[in-house]
């Protein structure tokens, strides 16, 4: 996905190949057999695509707080809700949702009563809304509303009510996946601002030649190398199944901050041009920007860092 990301089509082009790889990652780890057989070939064929289904408008990232509900009823559970930032929704077939089977009133503690189920996009009991957005737009972003969908039984992974501790085993390779993705943008951005700083000639000396250009692009290397060092121990602690929490984050965090600050320094390094499409760099500035925002925003991470790491109170 780095190399993806690299080499021109910013989030446009990973998320195209990443979305229905990574995104279906709960039916890899908690499906049962019969579900992975029935799901993952025509996922990896190309026959179904997925849109998930999991920010809720009046949720955002406190999850624990969403209000779609699956009413249990005979043979499976009806569906009723709202979801925000459901991604292909436009074109899936398939749903992954992230649903209350208990209300949270009802619940020992707000992380019980959450389900996951993977089902059929059925467009007569779900209404889809195109969101406009600055960039990623090779993949759709949807506002949908579900009212009375039908799920059967056989739809629902792994037990009802323990989606949520489900959804977290997600959370840390998704993290080190976009920053391995704002990183590869970085990269990008880098490269063709020290392209321009070595051709561009004003004052009879090319613009590279001056520190003042020389400098901060160099300080944007190392940023990113710097990142992407955090981000293949972070893989490297995911596959060794070691525990990630901390480095996943600080990646995403890094990595997400060295690849913005390395486009918007390529903007500068290009001067006026770069404010012109024609250069490119405008767009990565766009393509990189949604990095910092999804899937967690950085303050929730130095919130994360802080606890956990260094044992602070928690302050939310």
């Amino acid at each position: 996905m780095n190399e993806v990301a690299a080499h021109g089509g910013g989030m446009a082009a990973a998320s195209t190949v990443h979305i229905n790889l990574f995104g279906p990652h709960p039916i890899v780890v908690f499906g049962s057999d019969e579900q992975r057989r029935r799901w993952l070939p025509r996922l990896i064929e190309g026959k179904d695509q997925v849109a998930f289904g999991v920010t809720e408008p009046d949720a955002g990232l406190n999850t624990t707080a969403i209000k779609t509900f699956a009413e249990k009823v005979p043979g499976g559970y009806r569906v009723r809700g709202q979801k925000v930032w459901t991604s292909t929704a436009q074109v899936a077939s398939k749903i992954m949702l992230l649903t209350r089977t208990t209300k949270l009133e009802d619940c020992e503690r707000p992380t019980d009563g959450i389900t996951i189920f993977y089902t059929d996009l059925d467009r007569s009991k779900i209404d889809v809304h195109r969101i406009p957005k600055m960039g990623r737009k090779a993949v759709d972003s949807n506002s949908i509303f579900i009212d009375g969908l039908f799920v059967p039984e056989s739809d629902r992974i792994g037990e009802e009510g323990k989606g949520f501790s489900y959804i977290l085993h997600s959370l840390n390779p998704e993290r080190v996946l976009i920053a391995a993705e704002a990183v590869g943008i970085g990269q990008d951005a880098l490269r063709r601002a020290a392209q321009y700083a070595r051709e561009r000639v004003v004052f009879n000396r090319p613009i590279g030649q001056n520190q003042g250009i020389q400098h901060p692009l160099a300080e944007r290397w190392m940023a990113l190398e710097a990142a992407w060092t955090m981000t293949m121990k972070a893989a490297w602690l995911y596959d060794q199944h070691q525990s990630c929490g901390a480095e996943a984050n600080t990646a995403k965090f890094l990595g997400a901050r060295a690849g913005y600050e390395a486009c918007e320094r390529a903007i500068f390094t290009h001067g006026g041009f770069g404010y012109a499409k024609e250069y490119h760099v405008e767009r990565l500035f766009r393509e990189v920007t949604v990095t910092r925002i999804a899937p967690i925003t950085e303050q929730l991470i130095l919130c994360f860092i802080a606890e956990k790491v260094l044992d602070l109170p928690k302050s939310y």
